[in-house]
């Protein structure tokens, strides 16, 4: 039976739950973060696992005791009580297991992370531009509705509004396995407020989202790191302008992929205080390097697995913003909904949800289970 294979291939996780417990309390252990936070993980997998392979458990017992009584039990009340909890329990066993078989797909290291979004204007000048803000603010408005934490680190605005580049921080409970559904390029079709016939106009904006990088995963020399101070510019008072906060970096690195040295270059001017902006310009400096160091790891994976739901391919279409037609059309899964308005003022978890079953089928179609 299907049930028992799921069973043999859940042996071996109780010992391991209680080898991973043992070690996470391990003093040495703990001096070693990378392997600390590695053990971490995989203890909470598998506390979800094996509490849901508990509730499966659960379900086969009851219906096997159902069975029982159903074929021993004269009394019309005992048999009605065992027939509704078979009922029950069977129509409980495949939501069970389809839970099961993706808690045992590893899943990415990287979900947990906070993340880093950078959004571009691409093609359509001063109307790429304002609808680089139109997106900024809708998941300004959807990490407000989780509960996330925002902060840009870096902005650059558009000629008529917007922004030709926004940078910005999200940090809450598993932000970037939501966000990195969004990473690719937007296109928005509607007469933009310049255009004075009235004809509607194709432009774009690319989304690229990275989880940002730990200190200990990404070796950097901060002795050879070139400090820059500038006065930053825009709102904030007389202060802002007076008072050098604003930092900038300049850090020399190899990449890996190609044996050449390049110079990586970083600005942040997001508080008034430099130490936290140099801080901050760290983080955007390891998440750079980290993003770089594994992006070959992320193509080979996405080759592998040739998922419809690519998370890595940040130049290609996923998303298209209709206005006319009030409408929203994800590529990827040919999926199309008409509420434009409540989608752009940050309703979009129903799309990332749809997304996410869609990858998941695809996970489990690969891991053939």
């Amino acid at each position: 039976m299907a049930e028992n294979q799921l069973l043999q291939r859940l042996e071996g996780f109780d010992s391991r739950f209680e080898e991973v417990s043992t070690l996470i309390t391990d003093p040495d252990v703990i001096a070693d973060q990378p392997r600390y936070v590695k053990l971490t993980k995989e203890y909470k997998d598998l506390e979800k696992l094996l509490a849901a392979t508990k509730r499966y458990r659960a379900l086969l017992d009851t219906i096997e005791e159902s069975k029982v009584i159903l074929a021993t039990e004269n009394d019309e009340e005992l048999r009605q009580m065992a027939k509704d909890e078979l009922d029950a329990a069977t129509k409980a066993v495949p939501e069970q297991e389809e839970e099961i078989k993706l808690l045992l797909i590893p899943s990415d290291p990287d979900d947990a992370k906070n993340c880093i979004v950078e959004i571009r204007g691409g093609t359509g000048g001063d109307e790429a531009a304002l609808f680089a803000g139109d997106l900024f603010r809708m998941y300004q408005k959807f990490a407000e509705s989780k509960g996330w934490s925002l902060s840009v680190s870096s902005v650059s605005e558009g000629a008529s509004g917007g922004y030709k580049e926004i940078i910005f921080n999200l940090t809450g409970e598993g932000v970037y396995g939501v966000m990195k559904y969004e990473s690719g390029v937007h296109r928005v079709q509607r007469v933009p407020a310049t255009e004075t016939q009235g004809r509607v106009h194709t432009s774009a904006a690319t989304v690229a989202v990275l989880p940002e990088a730990q200190e200990f995963e990404v070796e950097i020399h901060e002795g050879e790191i070139k400090w820059d101070t500038f006065r930053s510019s825009g709102a904030g008072g007389q202060n802002v302008n007076k008072v050098e906060s604003g930092v900038r970096l300049r850090y020399n690195w190899k990449n890996p992929n190609t044996g050449e040295m390049e110079e990586i270059l970083i600005e942040c001017t997001e508080t008034r205080d430099q130490p936290k902006n140099k801080e901050r310009a760290l983080a955007r400096l390891r998440t750079f390097i980290y993003d770089r160091e594994h992006s070959k790891y992320l193509e080979d994976i996405a080759s592998k697995r040739k998922t419809m739901v690519s998370t890595g391919d940040r130049s290609a279409k996923i998303r298209t913003y209709n206005y006319p037609q009030g409408r929203i059309t994800d590529h990827r899964i040919n999926f199309t909904i008409y509420n434009l308005q409540a989608f752009v003022n940050g309703n979009i978890q129903e799309c990332i949800d749809k997304l996410i079953v869609a990858e998941n089928a695809e996970k489990l179609k690969a891991a053939e289970l």
